[in-house]
């Protein structure tokens, strides 16, 4: 039970009380160092990855671009939270005003959406290059590139702002503790007086269809290109796959953490102790943004020869 220092309110409270992982304080202080070190890890490899892709001429293709996007979006989405888990895990700066908490849930759910769709994309442009390989530069132009991206970043702008602004309007009357490290829908739609339930099915049903779509698209994709793969000689088999590997990698990292924070949740406290269900849910925001860059600069040959260029430039540059 969380005891008298946490307050109560009779109208819309200023700020929010984020308690971290509940049931875990006494570890937040390894937490902290931990999602530093993740969080200083994603910034250096997307930073790294952007840098890269837009100085180099010859990684201009389709493919490096939505990297480059999905990158960018990475970093937005750590930098949407982690500073204030390290921030409340360190040093108990736990307050969270209210503009700020619907801001970082905006920018969440936002960031989420995006990236699903960045990586319906980017499977889309490996089915072009795999399967229609004489007419890739024909379909995907840099018109069609940008079209895409803006499309996605419409569905993600028109599907999510409802959201943060249903749960936004509704009357916070009672508590203001937060059971979570981070704004997150759900944990702070039940502080509220009235039925959160219509933000939660709005919730579950735009998801539902965003990331259930984009799953089918990119399942598809990838059954077309392993019938087109069959076809061809061992080597030219080998390299097509090898091509894929780092998206399917990335793929893996974003939705199954994903799911398994969702299906945590989905268990109740019952099964799965509170504290876990946080945990999740955080790891599932750090984890592919620090992990992504990794597994693109190790898998893409173009990607860490160009990196290593680039810092053997910088240290011999600073050296002299």
């Amino acid at each position: 039970m969380l005891g008298s220092p946490y307050t109560h309110t009779t109208e819309a409270p200023a700020t929010f009380i984020l308690v971290g992982i509940p049931g875990l304080q006494s570890s937040h202080l390894w937490l902290a160092l931990s999602l530093s070190t993740m969080y200083t890890t994603a910034l250096l490899g997307n930073t790294l990855i952007v840098t890269v892709i837009w100085v180099d001429s010859t990684l201009q293709e389709p493919m490096y671009c939505f990297l480059c996007v999905l990158a960018a979006m990475d970093m937005v989405m750590a930098s949407s939270v982690v500073p204030k888990m390290v921030s409340i895990f360190s040093s108990g700066d736990n307050a969270n005003s209210f503009n700020a908490c619907f801001t970082q849930m905006y920018f969440v759910h936002a960031a989420t959406a995006v990236e699903t769709g960045l990586l319906l994309a980017m499977a889309f442009d490996r089915y072009v290059a795999i399967c229609k390989p004489l007419h890739y530069k024909r379909i995907l132009t840099p018109r069609v590139m940008l079209g895409m991206s803006v499309t996605i970043t419409i569905r993600a702008t028109v599907f999510m702002t409802p959201l943060s602004w249903m749960v936004s309007h509704l009357p916070f009357c009672g508590s203001n503790v937060v059971l979570h490290s981070y704004c997150e829908h759900i944990a702070v739609a039940k502080l509220a007086c009235a039925d959160p339930r219509p933000s939660s099915l709005y919730s579950l049903i735009v998801s539902s269809i965003i990331v259930g779509s984009d799953v089918v698209f990119i399942a598809t994709s990838y059954i077309l290109i392993l019938q087109a793969v069959f076809d061809l000689s061992k080597n030219a088999q080998l390299k097509a796959l090898s091509t894929c590997g780092s998206h399917v990698g990335v793929m893996a990292l974003y939705y199954l953490p994903g799911m398994a924070s969702v299906n945590a949740a989905w268990l109740g406290e019952d099964i799965v102790p509170l504290s876990t269900q946080v945990l999740l849910a955080d790891l599932y925001l750090i984890i592919p943004s620090t992990l992504n860059p990794i597994i693109y600069g190790l898998r893409t040959k173009q990607i860490r020869n160009r990196t290593w260029s680039l810092v053997m430039h910088c240290f011999f540059n600073l050296g002299s």
